[in-house]
């Protein structure tokens, strides 16, 4: 049976050496510390992942590693984003065959698809496979808004029963939950402690990356009603790293962050450039105010 997913989920990092080739032990390494970290589960080959900068024996190695190093601990959704649908369905199909738990699909990024498109795009995905499927609605990114109403149409979909909502706009989240009912799962894609509150019952976060045991537990402590104050405090205490890995800069900071704290990740992949020398340092010293450390197992 599919696993249900819910809580702290992180969209990973891909390592690389300095050369900027993949490097899957680095890679593993972290799935392990992401794991004993107490991270609810792990999204590979999403955009923090610069999954359009990798190739195709790349990206089957990332899926493979993660999911061989999970190991059936924590759920682990692949990337699956293409702008055809055909390829979509087909890397769709290939995570199936790799073991992952899910898939996580932006929507075509360049063709700005109509409304029947969009559905008739996820369908073709859903169809195609027996994984569920989280959609991911990111508009800055993807140039397509799945706006609340579309996401109804695309819960009557069979295996469409995940979303991760990645606008500031929090009260999308009370829209989807309000026109989808128990057909689909929001998780939040920025704002993760206002997506908890409205309803939502995940996070894909990029910050935890750097502090997945903080972020995992503030999914904990949202979920036990009593304790909500005690989320709200834990968030604010870590609200630097989650702004420090907002905006455009969001893969160089995160792998700047976890380069200082002892795993080093290299640089991002061109177009991506490494952070300028005075953010970098400013990084630098995030880590040491917040005793940041990246530990290795044993």
């Amino acid at each position: 049976m599919p696993k249900t997913f819910r809580g702290t989920y992180t969209v990973m990092i891909t390592p690389n050496d300095a050369e900027g080739r993949l490097d899957l032990a680095a890679l593993a390494a972290f799935v392990e510390w992401q794991i004993r970290e107490g991270i609810h589960g792990l999204i590979p080959l999403g955009s923090t992942g610069e999954f359009l900068s990798l190739s195709e024996d790349e990206r089957v190695a990332v899926a493979e590693t993660v999911i061989r190093t999970a190991a059936g601990r924590v759920p682990v959704l692949v990337g699956t984003g293409a702008e055809d649908t055909r390829e979509a369905v087909r890397l769709s199909r290939q995570a199936e065959r790799l073991g992952a738990d899910g898939v996580m699909v932006i929507p075509p990024f360049y063709s700005t698809p109509t409304d029947d498109e969009v559905v008739h795009h996820y369908d073709a995905i859903a169809g195609a496979i027996g994984l569920p499927v989280m959609v991911y609605n990111n508009p800055a990114t993807s140039n397509v808004d799945l706006r609340p109403a579309l996401v109804a149409r695309l819960a009557a979909i069979d295996n469409c029963r995940y979303i991760k909502e990645s606008t500031l706009e929090v009260t999308r989240i009370r829209d989807i939950l309000r026109l989808c009912g128990d057909r689909m799962t929001v998780f939040g894609g920025i704002l993760g402690f206002e997506s908890f509150v409205e309803g939502a019952e995940g996070w894909v976060a990029v910050a935890s990356n750097v502090a997945p045991g903080p972020l995992s537990r503030l999914f904990s402590l949202v979920a036990d009603h009593d304790r909500v104050r005690e989320a709200h405090a834990l968030y604010m205490e870590w609200l630097p790293v989650i702004e420090a890995v907002g905006g455009h800069r969001y893969v160089a900071a995160t792998k700047a962050l976890l380069t200082h704290m002892g795993l080093p990740v290299g640089p991002p992949r061109p177009p991506r450039l490494p952070l300028p020398a005075a953010e970098d340092e400013a990084m630098q010293a995030l880590v040491a105010r917040l005793g940041l450390r990246f530990s290795h197992a044993g």
